[in-house]
């Protein structure tokens, strides 16, 4: 019995370490420096922007994806196309994705047909964010 649960246990361990070291290899293999940014204030769009902006000059043609992940109670602003419409320019213009939480829009009783066409929806934000980290994205929640 003590050398099946210790075997066992060696081989859990075998696969964290080695599904780790996967994710990792992803990240130092990718030739572009991807990123993803979730937040819950529209207002973070500028900063975000900005920081898209700076990163895309350092990177140069290492730069790739960035994407902008809602969730909360902010994804009633998306709706509000006086609001959104220099940010959706800008992103336009910055290759910025802009995504919207399906999850967040559903308990605060937005409708996705009611979203600007350009706006992205994934069935949960916080669940995409933890998929695009382990695609080797960078990631910061704000």
């Amino acid at each position: 019995m003590k050398t099946i649960l210790n075997t066992a246990l060696i081989l859990l361990i075998s696969i964290s370490s080695l599904n780790a070291q996967t994710i990792e290899n992803k990240k130092h293999d990718s030739s572009k420096n991807n990123y993803v940014v979730l937040t819950k204030k529209i207002a973070q769009l500028k900063p975000i922007f900005l920081a898209s902006e700076t990163l895309a000059n350092e990177d140069g043609s290492k730069y790739g994806d960035f994407q902008v992940i809602i969730c909360g109670k902010t994804v009633e602003d998306l709706v509000n196309k006086e609001l959104m419409h220099d940010f959706l320019e800008q992103a336009k213009k910055q290759h910025i994705s802009i995504v919207a939480c399906g999850f967040s829009l559903k308990k605060f009783k937005v409708s996705k047909e009611d979203l600007p066409e350009q706006i992205e929806v994934v069935d949960n934000g916080i669940l995409y964010d933890f998929q695009l980290q382990k695609k080797g994205y960078y990631n910061i929640a704000l």
